[in-house]
């Protein structure tokens, strides 16, 4: 057997899928994707690129299988091609957070003190899921909460926030999540509700991290 030959074969296939990672529309578009399935057309906007760069982006991501498409008719649908992708963009993520004092320092310039509301972690948040005095808030857009969510969730799109004020109540605790923990939508909404005199708080991630590490989630009203 020629070993080199052998070990270069196989390395270049791995190096297929650090190359498709070496991007950070990709990276962004992996982390969508943990959502739910979308169109070219609204990744497009949801990124701000243009079509054309995100349906090139989205065949690179293909070509190494960390997505797979669907098509119906004159539009293409791309999800993730199954749970390893998530977790390899989490690992990454991960690592980065560990070794990058870089990310810490843009996420502190962007966010501010995040933990001022008193983050939950999800083990917590779990053991607290049933309980009666707590609201957990999905405020991801409609369509990604239907496509799957935390249990008990409501759903109240961040941009719907100030006008369902009325359908919450100051007397229960109140925490909400989004995409992850980069996602803004969370801080926003936490922000607005202690400005408003509710008692809410933050989770630490989001309906991917919580769905890869087993918990329960539902779909259409199901529990899985």
């Amino acid at each position: 057997m020629d070993h080199r030959a052998f070990k270069d074969s196989l390395y270049a296939e791995f190096g297929r899928i650090g190359k498709a990672l070496a991007n950070p529309h990709r990276l962004e578009l992996l982390d969508l994707l943990a959502q739910r399935e979308w169109s070219v057309e609204e990744l497009a906007r949801e990124t701000q690129l243009s079509v054309a760069n995100a349906s090139q982006h989205l065949q690179i991501l293909r070509a190494a299988q960390l997505v797979s498409v669907r098509r119906e008719g004159l539009y293409a649908y791309y999800r993730l091609a199954d749970e390893r992708a998530y977790r390899l963009w989490q690992a990454l993520r991960e690592l980065g957070e560990a070794r990058l004092a870089e990310i810490d320092r843009i996420v502190h310039t962007f966010l501010g003190n995040r933990d001022e509301f008193e983050p939950i972690d999800a083990l917590t948040l779990l053991g607290r899921i049933d309980d009666e005095q707590l609201i957990v808030l999905d405020v991801r857009p409609a369509g990604e909460y239907r496509a799957g969510h935390l249990p008990g969730a409501r759903s109240v799109p961040i941009d719907e926030l100030a006008t369902r004020l009325g359908e919450l109540s100051r007397e229960k605790e109140i925490v909400a999540y989004c995409r992850g923990p980069y996602c803004v939508f969370a801080d926003e909404a936490v922000e607005f509700l202690a400005a408003n005199g509710f008692n809410a708080r933050r989770f630490t991630h989001g309906f991917p991290d919580w769905q890869v590490a087993g918990l329960p989630v539902e779909r259409d009203g199901i529990s899985e």
